[in-house]
């Protein structure tokens, strides 16, 4: 790291910049709204900033430590992990690392992506003692690296999946599974009596990528009614690794369960059928389930909706009924019924494959092709930020 001249308050906008970014993307890397364009846009401005704070030297890392204190927030451990890591200096590594540590599981995450952005030269020194030191979160850092970089550690992953740390379990099962790493397959299945529900619903994925989705299922099932918080994920899981028409019928199940109701309307379309869309607007004139309603209409079309008027931020332009929804993106129920009416949706649009529909896409073909590895969707296409 090196001394040079700089104007603080430019420096300074850099690293707030740069945190602010970095959160926006981590919002919506999965989600329907955006593609791979739209990421790689804002992934330029991203790089922009960590480029100017790296071209201030001292100065750069200053302005990011100092953000840090007075906002010790996911973003600001981002861009003190990605500064160490580029610069490749043990010590500001070390300072990141103890960053990330002080905020859970978020700021282990942080620094998971700042690792997802630094080149494997930059990592390959750091990556073994990772993995060899008896911290758990180091390790969980190095199979980080691993994943990110889709590299296999050969035999050393059976210990990291039988560890005694069920983070550190969780991330080589995972790893596994993208890596169809059916050795593997015994750790996986003991995973699914792990400790935590994230450590189980990661060892169904896996297990299900390995070939034995029946294991998996009675898990998922269970995640799905006692974990709101994984709902969702779990029934992902569940849709995507059944036949069509059993699929349907275990959907049609939690249809009727009030608690899951929600997250049932929001996973109708990954079935693909569009033959639910009228019943899918009727369920957009409710507002309890409009904006479960409008997810299943993303999934259902590849249709940057974006460029129409079928969705709203302002809830209260829909009608008083709507109002308390704040900062909702939401779909006009009249609206989307005339665009579909006219033309069975879709007609004059551009293909659109958001950033869910990409690692969707992935997904589907990993869990149909037994020796195909879980590709990286997030993936993106870099323009300049302009264009």
């Amino acid at each position: 790291m090196h001394s040079v001249a700089t104007i603080a308050a430019i420096v300074d906008q850099h690293a707030e910049d740069a945190a602010f970014l970095w959160l926006r993307r981590c919002r919506e890397i999965d989600g329907p709204i955006l593609d791979d364009t739209d990421i790689g846009r804002m992934d330029q401005r991203l790089d922009a900033n960590i480029e100017g704070l790296m071209a201030a030297g001292k100065a750069g890392w200053e302005a990011a430590q100092a953000r840090f204190t007075d906002y010790a927030e996911p973003g600001e451990v981002f861009v003190l992990g990605t500064l160490a890591l580029r610069w490749g200096d043990a010590d500001l590594v070390a300072v990141a690392i103890d960053a990330a540590a002080g905020l859970g599981e978020v700021g282990l995450s942080s620094l998971s992506a700042a690792i997802a952005r630094t080149p494997r030269e930059n990592l390959r020194p750091l990556i073994a003692k990772w993995l060899d030191t008896r911290d758990a979160l180091r390790r969980c850092l190095g199979l980080s690296a691993l994943w990110h970089h889709r590299v296999d550690p050969g035999p050393r992953l059976h210990d990291l999946a039988n560890h005694t740390d069920a983070r550190v379990r969780s991330r080589a099962v995972r790893l596994a599974g993208a890596l169809k790493r059916r050795d593997l397959l015994p750790a996986a299945m003991a995973g699914l009596d792990g400790e935590t529900p994230k450590e189980r619903l990661n060892a169904a994925l896996t297990t299900c990528l390995l070939g034995e989705t029946r294991s998996a299922h009675h898990v998922v099932d269970k995640i799905v009614l006692t974990q709101p918080g994984l709902a969702e994920a779990a029934t992902e899981i569940r849709l995507l690794t059944s036949a069509t028409e059993p699929g349907k019928g275990w959907l049609q199940k939690h249809l009727e369960q009030p608690a899951l109701r929600g997250v049932a309307i929001a996973s109708v379309g990954l079935f693909g059928d569009r033959a639910v869309m009228p019943w899918l607007i009727e369920k957009m004139r409710e507002p309890e389930f409009a904006g479960a309603a409008g997810a299943a209409l993303r999934d259902l079309f590849e249709v940057d909706f974006g460029d129409t008027d079928l969705f709203v931020v302002d809830p209260a332009v829909i009608g008083k009924d709507f109002a308390h929804l704040d900062d909702s993106s939401l779909p006009v129920a009249d609206r989307v019924e005339a665009w579909w009416n006219e033309g069975r949706g879709g007609r004059d649009h551009r293909p659109f494959r958001s950033m869910r529909r990409l690692r969707l896409d992935a997904l589907r073909t990993a869990l149909a092709t037994a020796e195909a590895p879980l590709a990286d969707w997030r993936i993106t296409r870099r323009f300049p930020a302009w264009m």
